[in-house]
């Protein structure tokens, strides 16, 4: 019996195997193509419930199916999965697009959304129709045959481009590594990571010292390490993936990718593929975002060429350093950093233990949002690291389910996300609780160390465990509504705000404990994190916003006359750059964000919702940040609403007024 087919709560990781998935698929997308022909056939005049809820619901098999296996080929991959991943992509493809254009189902939508104004629909109801005719009209469904036919070849294509993207990034990252077997290599390295080097290369059956592209391994070495000509050699290798003229390029994928996006725009009536994705964004239009970027690019580039200059005399003064190159920016910028503030994170890590800053986040949703959380150990998991938990009210109601996956994996891609196993949403009076998982990348604990965090990783944790809480708290009638579903410039909100409590005393103080002694996180090490938080803010903010001008060159306009990626990128960052250029690098070719996964025209929203997200703090600032009041509003128009209502809409309801960028520019310390 295929375990992915028959009814499950929890997905049964431990009885599915590989050759389960493809007849899943099959079956369950069979199983859905006969819902929709059950509407389509429907005799009865359309309706709401008849065509619109029906639609709804339907597929859910399907989409089961597809977040179990899409979370593996992403947490817990191999190549036989990423195999399955390239067989399947296009026949899902495939069958979304059949629904969109699928004529008898078009029409039926087409009828009740022409009736809408007397039918007496709930907001959510009117959000959901509006948001089921705009998903056929803005996917092809007005469009002729042959135009129909050409989409579908655009989107089967793109699906399996996408995925190949993300292979070639994994093999590049997995294919380099720094084996070093002279002791002195390391010199500069806090002892916690030159053991978690030797780590590594014992696992690998290796002697001496293992670096590699994965976060908690090259970051600390391009932080830390003296010897610059090796954290040349390890830049280049991160900044170069995909980009070596060998069967992992992406140059040839970037390149097709944006033109098929094009042409897939233009076939729809957009004039680019940025105008087609920010129609459905608090942005609206390229124009507008160009705006907002640039004028955040007056603000910060004053203080990012002073930060800098600064940098420059001090890698001059100390090491007699006359061109600072990229390699050269984390070290001597964490150098600076302990001489202006006398703070590194050698100093903080032992207080932020990996399982006390787990328990502090919880602490924190616990005063703000009423939510108490549970490890459990009888929900079957994809790996032994994965923790469960169950997620309960103050009247000890179920909220949700919560899987946490913290450490670096062969088959697990890079960074942090937040996916979900199940959505919420209510049916037949029930309301159905979701099952949300955070991924992460953090450094392993040792023989002799536990796993500790440094502060850039506290936040990290905090800020994925803010989309976790969006989807835990969802409260929605419909799936397709529900927790993260909401416009993409709005979904960094809830992540982004956790971020905060990171810096002040009253947080802190729940979790940041010595692993050792047990004392608390001094108060002087409080207000060093608070003076340092705006360091290099000018730089910090530059560098995002290169990133969002680079990905509204690639789908901001025509990209057909792009030959070369990197001389089109190097064009693209011009205005925003601050070191020399070097040859050997790329980011696009492993700018997953946009390439593989839903940031294409979108990597600005960062930005964006961290306005939001500074208006939305100073309201807790204002009131206290555990302020119930404050926190129940934010909880209530923002983290349960999911996409039920227009953003702004949301966020005024919370704030009382639209958000100011000045807030953002005042924390970040550029006005």
């Amino acid at each position: 019996m295929n375990p992915l087919l028959t009814p499950f709560d929890t997905a049964p990781f431990s009885k599915i195997k590989n050759e389960h998935f493809k007849p899943a698929f099959l079956q369950a997308i069979e199983d859905a193509r006969a819902e929709i022909d059950a509407i389509t056939v429907n005799t009865a005049a359309p309706t709401f419930e008849n065509t619109i809820e029906a639609l709804e619901f339907s597929g859910q098999q399907l989409d089961r199916v597809s977040s179990v296996f899409f979370n593996l080929n992403s947490a817990e991959t191999n190549e036989e999965i990423q195999k399955i991943a390239q067989e399947v992509s296009p026949l899902l493809s495939e069958f979304s697009n059949d629904i969109t254009l699928n004529e008898a189902l078009f029409k039926r939508i087409k009828s009740v959304y022409e009736q809408k104004d007397q039918l007496d629909l709930t907001v959510e109801q009117d959000t959901l129709l509006d948001k089921k005719y705009k998903s056929f009209s803005r996917n092809g469904a007005n469009l002729p045959e042959d135009k129909k036919q050409r989409l579908r070849e655009i989107d089967t294509e793109l699906s399996k481009l996408k995925l190949k993207f993300g292979e070639n990034v994994l093999a590049e990252t997995n294919s380099f590594e720094m084996h070093l077997t002279d002791e002195n290599d390391l010199d500069g390295l806090p002892e916690g990571e030159k053991e978690a080097a030797a780590q590594m290369a014992k696992s690998k059956n290796k002697e001496g010292w293992l670096v590699t592209l994965d976060y908690p391994s090259y970051i600390p070495f391009m932080k830390y390490a003296k010897n610059r000509e090796l954290r040349k050699k390890l830049f280049l290798a991160f900044g170069s993936k995909a980009f070596h003229n060998n069967e992992f390029d992406n140059q040839e994928n970037v390149l097709m990718i944006a033109n098929l996006r094009h042409e897939r725009a233009v076939l729809l009536g957009y004039p680019s593929h940025a105008h087609f994705v920010l129609e459905e964004r608090m942005a609206e239009t390229p124009d507008k975002v160009y705006v907002f970027l640039n004028e955040l690019l007056v603000k910060a580039k004053p203080a990012a060429e002073r930060e800098y200059k600064q940098l420059e005399d001090f890698a001059k003064e100390l090491d007699g350093i006359d061109q600072l190159q990229k390699w050269d920016g984390s070290y001597y910028a964490e150098k600076l950093k302990q001489k202006l503030f006398d703070l590194d994170d050698e100093k903080l890590k032992p207080y932020f233990k990996l399982e006390n800053v787990i328990a502090g986040v919880f602490k924190v949703a616990e005063k703000l949002f009423g939510l108490h959380f549970t490890e459990v150990f009888d929900i079957d998991t994809y790996h032994d690291e994965v923790k469960t938990y169950r997620v309960t009210d103050d009247k000890n109601n179920l909220v949700s389910l919560f899987y946490a996956d913290f450490h670096p994996r062969a088959g697990k891609r890079g960074g942090a996300w937040m996916t979900s196993f199940k959505p919420q949403y209510v049916k037949d009076g029930e309301n159905i609780r979701p099952h949300i998982s955070n991924v992460c990348n953090f450094t392993r604990s040792t023989p002799s160390k536990p796993s500790l965090l440094t502060f850039n990783e506290v936040t990290t944790l905090f800020h994925e465990f803010g989309h976790g809480l969006h989807g835990m708290l969802a409260n929605t009638t419909y799936p397709s509504l529900s927790g993260t579903s909401v416009y993409w410039d709005f979904v960094e909100l809830p992540s982004q705000i956790m971020e905060n409590w990171c810096y002040e005393k009253e947080a802190l103080e729940l979790f940041a404990t010595h692993y050792e002694t047990g004392e608390t996180i001094p108060m002087e090490l409080i207000s060093k994190i608070k003076e340092s938080a705006t360091f290099h803010e000018g730089m910090a903010t530059l560098r995002q916003l290169s990133f969002g001008f680079l990905d509204m060159s690639w789908h901001g306009a025509d990209p057909s006359n792009i030959k070369d990626v990197k001389a089109h990128e190097t064009k693209a960052f011009d205005g925003t750059q601050l070191y020399p250029d070097t040859i050997e690098t790329c980011m696009s070719t492993a700018f997953s964000h946009i390439f593989q996964g839903g940031y294409s025209s979108g990597y600005y929203s960062y930005k964006w919702a961290e306005v939001l997200d500074a208006d939305a703090f100073a309201y807790f600032k204002e009131k206290g940040i555990f302020n119930k009041e404050v926190a129940t509003k934010f909880k209530e128009h923002v983290l349960s609403k999911g996409g039920t209502e227009k953003p702004m809409v949301l966020y005024k309801r919370f704030r009382g007024a639209e958000p100011k960028v000045e807030a953002l520019l005042k924390r970040a310390g550029l006005l």
